[in-house]
């Protein structure tokens, strides 16, 4: 995630006070995860210095914030953007986790499914914010359309 990871490892360097800047790739020493973690960061996390377990952790956690945006409404049409565009990246990063990095475990891969339905549920979720929030006429849904002509139906 080029675009900073929406601030996220940053807000996680100003609150704990941990610095997972470039010094520590610079060293020479293995990029560590966050402090605690002793698993190690696979080529394509390098960026976010996190490990697997933490990257989907993370990205969970994010995708849970931002599909509640969507579905209060409160998303103008760059935040719907960058949402957007935060799919994609994460998807895209989370293949190449999935296919290039070492091996995962059966446990991981069935995390690594998880958070890619996770992403696509984001994905739907900002589709329909789009379409409501969309100008034009405004239409009944399916779903009241029906309850409306049952009743006529019933009562012949």
């Amino acid at each position: 995630m080029e675009h900073g990871g929406f601030g996220i490892s940053f807000a996680y360097e100003q609150l704990n006070g941990v610095n997972l800047g470039a010094s520590v790739k610079d060293s020479g020493q293995p990029i560590t995860c966050l402090p605690g973690c002793h698993t190690p960061v696979p080529t394509e996390l390098e960026a976010e210095h996190l490990c697997v377990l933490h990257f989907l952790l993370r990205v969970e956690h994010t995708c849970a914030g931002m599909r509640r945006e969507t579905v209060i409404g409160g998303c103008n049409n760059l935040r719907r953007s960058e949402i957007g565009t935060y799919v994609k990246d994460t998807a895209e990063k989370l293949s190449h986790v999935a296919v290039i990095s070492p091996p995962l475990t059966d446990e991981m891969k069935k995390r690594v499914l998880t958070t890619f339905l996770t992403l696509m549920n984001l994905q739907e979720s900002l589709d329909r914010s789009t379409t409501r929030s969309a100008p034009g006429p405004v239409s009944v849904r399916p779903s009241a359309a029906r309850a409306l002509t049952t009743p006529a139906i019933a009562h012949g």
